[in-house]
């Protein structure tokens, strides 16, 4: 039986403070952060985003390839 590890690469994080929104990216195997602020459009959009990766990089597609 094989197992399988995973490895944390990236970890983000989106604050909002006052109605500003921030991205903030962590490379961690490097051990370097940036960050840079986000429009409230791009907040809004985050799901659809999150869904077009989903459906072109789900577990089902990864089999059919590109």
């Amino acid at each position: 039986m094989e197992t399988s590890t995973q490895t944390l690469l990236f970890a983000a994080e989106l604050i909002e403070e006052n109605g500003t929104y921030t991205l903030v990216v962590e490379d961690v195997d490097k051990g370097t952060v940036q960050s840079t602020p986000v429009p409230r459009a791009m907040v809004d959009r985050l799901p659809v985003f999150l869904a077009a990766l989903t459906a072109r990089f789900g577990p089902e597609q990864q089999r059919r390839g590109w």
